[in-house]
C-alpha cells in the first residue's frame, strides 16, 4: 500500500515538473499555454515538490502573481496537514493510559 502511494506522489511530481517545462517552452515559442489553474491543480493534488524545482530550474513562474502566492499558501496548507497527520500518527500510538495518566504531589501528611 505504502509503495503505491509513494509512486503515486512521484507520477504526479513528475507530471507536475513536465507540465512546468512544457509550459516554458511554449511560452519561448509563443504559443497557446498551460493555464496557471491546470499547474495550480498539479501541485495541489502532491505535485508540489516537483512544481518548486521545475520553477527553480527553468525559472519560471517565480514572480508572477498571484501564481506564487497560491503557490505557497498550497505548501503551507501541504506541510500543515502533513504535520497534522504524523501528530495524530504519535498520539494514535501512545498508550492512551499515560495521556490521562495524573501524578499528584505526595503529601507531608
Amino acid at each position: 500500500m505504502l509503495t503505491w502511494i509513494i509512486l503515486a506522489i512521484l507520477a504526479v511530481n513528475a507530471a507536475t515538473f513536465v507540465s512546468f517545462w512544457r509550459d516554458k517552452v511554449y511560452a519561448i515559442n509563443d504559443t497557446r499555454r498551460i493555464p496557471e489553474a491546470d499547474l495550480l491543480k498539479l501541485a495541489l493534488i502532491g505535485g508540489t515538490p516537483g512544481a518548486f524545482l521545475a520553477r527553480h530550474m527553468f525559472r519560471h513562474k517565480t514572480r508572477k502573481e498571484p501564481f506564487s502566492t497560491y503557490l505557497q499558501l498550497i505548501a503551507v496548507i501541504q506541510l500543515g496537514g502533513l504535520i497534522g497527520i504524523s501528530n495524530a500518527s504519535n498520539v494514535a500510538s501512545y498508550d492512551i493510559d499515560n495521556i490521562f495518566k495524573i501524578n499528584h504531589p505526595r503529601s507531608a501528611f
